[in-house]
């Protein structure tokens, strides 16, 4: 089922404070950041293990060890490749990295204020 024009704004909106109050969480947990690894390495690290495989195969059946072990190297090194993330140039280092104090939204300090008048017994009442 959709989502009606009203939930996909509020949607919106706390994806916009989200990203402003937590950009590392963001980019580790959101649609947009990269998961896994991408169809790009998958691909180029299987095409890598074949070829690490076939020098494998061919080392063996030329009964020179050197080339064996150079054949499974490439190998490691194929699965290596097609396990890489694929970070996006700037997507880790946002404001807020360095560790000083962070600013909360408008949205999370009226959250803030009510969990604590409910906790204080109420008091204040609802804006």
């Amino acid at each position: 089922m959709p989502l009606s024009e009203h939930e996909q704004q509020l949607l919106a909106q706390l994806e916009k404070q989200l990203n402003a109050d937590d950009p590392r969480f963001v980019t580790s947990m959101g649609s947009r950041a990269v998961r896994g690894a991408s169809t790009r390495n998958i691909v180029l690290g299987i095409v890598i293990a074949v070829v690490g495989l076939l020098v494998l195969l061919a080392g063996i059946m030329a009964k020179l060890t050197l080339i064996g072990v150079l054949g499974f190297l490439v190998m490691g090194a194929g699965v290596y490749v097609a396990t890489l993330r694929s970070g996006k140039p700037g997507s880790g280092g946002g404001p807020g990295k360095g560790g000083g104090p962070r600013r909360s939204s408008p949205f999370l300090q009226n959250l803030e204020q009510r969990w604590d008048q409910r906790n204080s017994g109420g008091q204040g009442g609802q804006p």
